[in-house]
């Protein structure tokens, strides 16, 4: 009882935060709701959202997907990722059966954190943030804070305090936020305290 009273009142203290901040959470802490993805794959342990393609095989990269699209906004995130590629969706499209298209901060097992790559486009790797960057801050085995602000045509990705990726680009200014599961090898990845402050 006096763990949970504890519990409550610290989500009640960072939803307080957000709002001071102009933030506001886009996972509860509690369920899915408001997200869209296949129901195999993504549940909620602990606060967390938790991604694992243990048991299920992927014939394409898999997503939880915001039900709500974006323009301008600052999104904040905790990431943790076991093993293999996953990455956060911004600005993107939803197609069907939980595929997106577009921007992603991306993150990988040792490479590609903090770079931002053009998820089922034709453009690969739109900066890459890793090298001499986001590989000194990385903490490759523990939770990481990424944040994404988009504004016009310029988009910004930080990971753990440290700028690693900048871009000016109007391919997309509005879509889906999204939460990656890639296909290949069994993996898990974990999300938590996601919140955006959508820009005037």
């Amino acid at each position: 009882m006096r763990a949970a009273l504890l519990a409550l009142t610290l989500l009640f203290a960072v939803q307080g935060g957000w709002a001071q901040d102009g933030f506001r959470p886009l996972f509860n802490g509690k369920n899915l709701d408001g997200w869209d993805g296949d129901p195999r794959l993504w549940s909620v342990r602990d606060g967390m959202i938790v991604g694992s393609t243990e048991g299920v095989t992927l014939e394409t990269n898999s997503f939880l997907i915001t039900r709500e699209s974006f323009g301008d906004f600052v999104l904040r995130a905790k990431v943790k990722l076991r093993n293999h590629n996953s990455g956060i969706q911004f600005r993107s499209e939803a197609l069907p059966n939980w595929v997106v298209a577009g921007y992603q901060a991306d993150m990988a097992e040792n490479n590609y954190w903090g770079s931002i790559y053009d998820e089922k486009g034709t453009r690969g790797i739109l900066v890459n943030g890793w090298k001499d960057k986001a590989e000194k801050v990385i903490r490759a085995t523990d939770w990481n804070d990424y944040e994404i602000t988009c504004q016009g045509d310029r988009i910004t990705v930080k990971l753990n305090g440290l700028v690693t990726a900048e871009l000016q680009d109007s391919a997309r200014l509005r879509g889906v936020i999204a939460l990656q599961l890639h296909r290949g090898p069994p993996m898990q990845a974990h999300f938590r305290d996601i919140a955006i402050k959508v820009l005037k």
